[in-house]
């Protein structure tokens, strides 16, 4: 399906586009060359999250992926590895990139239906002193994971684990403001005991692009000069930066209202035969569809330009978004319910 023919997309909340007052501040923001450190609106950008998250230092990244990979090469080093979930990004959806580019290895573990990893499985993960084996330095932690919000006891356990062990800690905050809007707490709470956080500017928070990685001066420095290698530095970035001091003031208080929008979207969707829905617990809707159902499904709602995630195996993944009201909600139901009625 090309993206154009969408009018309604529900695939990703990467999806969204600027809003004309967002777009109005990038065309304002003053701008300089970053790499030289004259960019006073990224500067602006990065003490900001710094202090949202209780850190002492922010790095401005063009995305994600090479927020997470800078933090994972900079608190390790090459035939090092770092625990983290099975599913996590920084295992399966980067590329092997920590494993390619920073020669470390990722150690995957299962990840239990909440998000969660087992405290045992954590500590049995952990290597001995032993040549035979990579050197244990880091655990990584992604929250929201699927859609799932990590409890705070969770987050908790894991920094102790962290610390009884002498490993470093990574948290993988790409929806992080889903999370702390979801549990009614501040980012620096879900924050507290990790040594970086990586926050996406480009997911719920509406900015065309970037993310920041915030920890201590010592451990963004380093980032700083990982950034520069992988071809992340930029120069009048001051757009971009602008784009998510907006984000920062206009969007994050409105997240709940993509929650109860996906929430709205579940609770039409329970309804209809075919259909097994998990509740939300921030934006994302997973739905697993009867064999017989998902081709039908797919084509069905191409043709009033309505896009969700299909994947293998007959299930299908729903994110909600700031391009998304009410209104798209109510009609992407009963569009489904159409395309289920048909085939009975």
């Amino acid at each position: 399906m090309q993206s154009s023919a969408i009018r309604l997309d529900f695939r990703s909340d990467t999806v969204t586009r600027p809003t004309p007052q967002m777009r109005a501040a990038m065309a304002a923001a003053e701008v300089g060359d970053d790499v030289l450190g004259d960019d006073f609106t990224v500067k602006a950008l990065e003490a900001r999250v710094a202090e949202l998250f209780g850190k002492e230092a922010g790095l401005l990244l063009p995305t994600g992926t090479m927020s997470n990979l800078a933090a994972i090469m900079s608190h390790c080093q090459r035939g090092e590895e770092y625990l983290c979930g099975s599913g996590a990004h920084t295992y399966l959806w980067e590329a092997g990139g920590a494993a390619v580019l920073g020669s470390v290895q990722p150690q995957p573990l299962p990840v239990r239906a909440d998000g969660t990893i087992r405290m045992d499985d954590l500590h049995a993960a952990v290597k001995a002193d032993d040549p035979h084996f990579a050197v244990t330095r880091l655990v990584t932690i992604e929250n929201t994971f699927g859609g799932r919000v990590l409890p705070r006891n969770h987050l908790a356990e894991v920094v102790e684990f962290a610390r009884e062990r002498k490993l470093a800690t990574h948290l993988d905050g790409a929806r992080l403001f889903n999370a702390a809007a979801a549990l009614g707490v501040d980012v620096a709470t879900l924050a507290e005991g990790f040594d970086s956080v990586s926050v996406c500017l480009s997911k719920g928070l509406g900015a065309p692009l970037g993310s920041v990685l915030v920890g201590d001066l010592r451990l963004i420095a380093r980032a700083r000069r990982w950034r520069k290698m992988l071809g992340g530095g930029m120069r009048q970035a001051g757009i971009i930066a602008a784009a998510g001091l907006y984000a920062l003031d206009h969007h994050v208080d409105r997240l709940l209202d993509d929650h109860a929008n996906a929430k709205a979207l579940a609770d039409g969707l329970m309804g209809i035969e075919g259909l097994t829905v998990t509740p939300p617990q921030s934006n994302m809707v997973f739905v697993e569809l009867a064999p017989e159902l998902a081709t039908r499904l797919s084509d069905s709602l191409r043709e009033p330009g309505i896009a969700a995630s299909f994947w293998p195996g007959g299930r299908m993944r729903w994110v909600t978004h700031i391009d998304v009201d009410r209104a798209a909600v109510d009609e992407a139901i009963a569009a489904v319910r159409k395309s289920t009625e048909r085939r009975r």
